[in-house]
């Protein structure tokens, strides 16, 4: 168990972001052939001379404006030479004048090929021509932690300083979230508190890093976070609260998430708003807690905070766990406009009672309203249908070897299901789990229209007319928007499987 200890109010002032100014050049259009030729004598050239390299460029007689030059990059994501030798050509050139939306570019290329040596240069160039910017900023700590040159990036904030752009605190807060949010909270934390001395810390520090080390699962470094935050006197924000009751949910440690919900409730209730409601809600009915589910719903309604869909979906789903079928449905006849994530709660619910044909006719009536399953709501129903691992049809030659292995050979993706097949004949060893997903994915086409169809045929003759249904929909789906605006509407039939 990781106790957190209870902080005392404190509010801060939020730090400006410096912003640096940079010219703006309009958008002209670039010539496709022009573009085309560079790129290419940049790619073949890139390891000439200069002197001959320059004079192929030349000879092109192409029009360089600062779009052209972006475009070039963009043609040259991960390899950096022929980048950057054109950038050096460019800077060579009398009439062009490169701007920090051009150096950006440059340098965000040289950090995908992860050459940090000419990387770490031009950060140097940039710092002494004043180009630096917020930008800037995210590029290099992102590439500099990504390879883990830790040192380098404590650097960094001192080289800027010492160019004019001085220690901010908007601007570390502003590096930690996006390193966070890259999964670099251990990079992150390094960082801030190597500049502890330059720049103080505050509570959205602090916050980035508890949401990170939460992210990433690791709850004794987000409760050191938190109780180091304390020490600081620093409020936990209402994100940061969310980020550890979530954690402490998912390792099932029930009891620390709501003590905590508990927490907030009696120091800081007018800070609750349906993010918080929501996410207790959410995990008191997977839990099949209702009754707890339900005052916690109450008291958000006496509250006058707004119930999402999503909400009611989550007590929905909870309700069908503790088979309360009736009131679950009482629910979704209550509401005026169900979205996705209601019809998903009832589905999912039904499909856990084993009932996936009626899961199915959720389906149909969700269509039937106008609101389109997405990828999710197939693969779930047909999980539902036929299990995580697959099952054998009624009739031999359709089930769900011919249909689901051998699409997926038809697909060109002999490997995985030679690899599902290896499973299934090693069932003692391995549980054969088939990937409805990735066989969804690979029929994404017009080819999987037509092969839909056909399955959908062939279904229907044995008597599978719910997994027909489906599967013919999501065929539909993938036709192009001629074939979508004139599709047939799907068929009313309740014929269990």
């Amino acid at each position: 168990m990781f106790l957190l200890r209870r902080t005392f109010t404190l509010t801060f002032s939020a730090q400006s972001l410096r912003r640096c100014h940079h010219h703006r050049h309009p958008v002209s259009p670039v010539n496709p052939d022009h573009l085309l030729r560079v790129c290419t004598i940049l790619y073949q050239q890139q390891n000439s001379p200069e002197s001959r390299l320059a004079s192929k460029l030349a000879s092109c007689e192409f029009q360089l404006t600062h779009e052209f030059f972006l475009q070039v990059c963009n043609k040259f994501p991960y390899s950096w030479r022929p980048v950057y030798r054109f950038f050096l050509y460019t800077r060579s050139l009398p009439h062009f004048n490169h701007t920090p939306i051009s150096f950006n570019k440059t340098l965000h290329v040289i950090g995908q090929s992860r050459n940090i040596d000419l990387f770490w240069d031009l950060l140097n160039d940039m710092a002494r021509r004043r180009f630096v910017n917020p930008k800037t900023f995210l590029i290099a700590l992102r590439t500099l932690g990504g390879a883990r040159e830790l040192k380098k990036c404590v650097e960094f904030f001192h080289l800027m300083n010492s160019n004019g752009c001085e220690y901010n605190l908007g601007t570390l807060n502003m590096v930690v979230e996006a390193m966070c949010k890259s999964k670099l909270v251990d990079e992150a934390k390094f960082v801030a508190f190597k500049l502890r001395e330059c720049v103080r810390l505050d509570g959205v520090t602090y916050k980035h890093l508890v949401k990170g080390f939460c992210e990433k699962g690791d709850l004794v470094e987000a409760s050191k976070i938190w109780n180091l935050m304390e020490d600081e006197g620093f409020q936990p924000h209402v994100e940061a609260v969310e980020a550890m009751m979530e954690t402490f949910f998912k390792v099932n440690q029930y009891g620390e998430a709501l003590r905590l919900f508990e927490t907030m409730r009696f120091k800081r209730m007018d800070e609750l708003g349906g993010s918080t409601y929501g996410l207790v809600i959410r995990w008191l009915c997977k839990k099949g807690m209702m009754s707890h589910a339900r005052e916690v719903f109450d008291e958000m309604r006496e509250r006058g905070v707004r119930v999402e869909n999503s909400i009611l979906g989550d007590v929905v789903y909870g309700l069908l766990v503790r088979r309360r079928v009736r009131e679950a449905y009482g629910v979704v006849e209550g509401i005026a406009v169900p979205d996705l994530s209601v019809y998903h709660g009832l589905m999912k619910g039904l499909l856990r009672l084993r009932r996936a044909g009626e899961a199915t006719q959720v389906f149909r009536e969700m269509i039937r309203r106008g609101c389109e399953p997405t990828m999710h709501t197939y693969v779930m129903l047909l999980q539902g249908h036929l299990g995580r691992r697959g099952r054998k049809g009624p009739d031999p030659l359709v089930n769900f070897d011919t249909i689901f292995v051998g699409g997926m050979v038809k697909a060109g993706r002999s490997r995985e299901a030679n690899k599902y097949v290896e499973r299934v004949m090693n069932r003692g060893m391995e549980v054969p789990r088939f990937d409805y997903n990735k066989f969804l994915h690979y029929f994404s086409n017009e080819e999987g229209v037509h092969m839909f169809e056909e399955v959908g045929k062939k279904l229907r003759e044995v008597g599978l007319v719910d997994l027909a249904d489906i599967l013919e929909r999501y065929g539909q789906k993938m036709a192009t928007r001629d074939r979508r605006r004139n599709r047939t509407p799907i068929t009313q039939d309740t014929q269990a499987v």
